[in-house]
């Protein structure tokens, strides 16, 4: 199918991960994509949204690579204002970029809440706020994608901050959602359950990661692609009375939940 055909979609923190899953499963629906990240110098060693650009463009789909930290306001302006230049307008909006840096309450570092705050909470306000001006000062339609985490519900210790941030986002995209209905901009969330990611990877072995997978009900550890084929869907026709909804995308991580026997 390619139900995004000549679709433009911005997506932040999508040079890898998550983010770029769901790059390339919208670019695949037909969509070009402006694919957002922080530059190499600030995140050594990681991959480049230009990297993700030229497999974008290999799919036959124009990809417009732009470093932009979302934390910063004027720094997500200039990022939209390029994927208009390019493009001249954008469609679809997923607010992806995200930063987890995992310390106790008690002992977290105040750089690091705010840090973890400033990109996850309110990189993400920024992000669809820019996107809803641009989508409603052209009458609309549009889709406006968050991604949460399961986390935003489930209290996983060390990780207070981003949990915090996550709720917000969640609550966040259901007001936006009330907003925007006249405009029919869809807004919706996707909350994602244990994913492969390069930057769970910071956290856990490779043999944990396999194992932590395999004790989750559907028998595997989620993939970018997951999350991408979920967006794919929220941003098509197909979604379109869709609006202020939560898509839980994490194999049945919550039915696995137990009481103590």
């Amino acid at each position: 199918m390619r139900r995004l055909e000549d679709k433009v979609a911005l997506i932040t923190g999508s040079a890898r991960g998550i983010g770029r899953g769901i790059a390339l499963c919208l670019a695949e629906e037909g969509a070009h994509i402006v694919v957002n990240d922080l530059a190499p110098a600030s995140r050594p060693g990681t991959v480049d949204a230009h990297a993700t650009a030229a497999e974008i463009t290999a799919l036959g789909q124009r990809a417009l690579p732009h470093y932009a930290d979302v934390s910063d306001r004027d720094a997500v302006a200039g990022l939209f204002a390029a994927a208009i230049e390019h493009f001249g307008r954008v469609d679809i909006v997923v607010a992806n970029a995200a930063l987890s840096i995992r310390q106790p309450v008690i002992e977290a570092s105040w750089e690091g809440v705010l840090r973890t705050i400033e990109v996850t909470q309110f990189g993400v306000f920024h992000t669809c706020q820019a996107a809803a001006q641009h989508m409603t000062g052209r009458g609309g339609p549009g889709k406006i994608i968050i991604i949460g985490s399961i986390l935003a519900e489930l209290p996983m210790p060390t990780s207070a901050a981003y949990n915090m941030a996550k709720a917000a986002v969640n609550h966040l995209g259901r007001t936006l959602a009330a907003e925007l209905t006249s405009y029919r901009v869809n807004v919706n969330i996707i909350n994602p359950g244990y994913i492969d990611t390069p930057g769970e990877r910071a956290f856990a072995s490779e043999e944990q990661i396999q194992r932590a997978g395999a004790a989750l009900p559907w028998g595997r550890i989620g993939t970018p692609r997951d999350i991408g084929k979920a967006a794919a869907f929220l941003a098509s026709d197909d979604a379109d009375y869709i609006t202020g909804t939560v898509l839980q995308v994490e194999g049945g991580y919550r039915l696995g939940l137990q009481l103590p026997s």
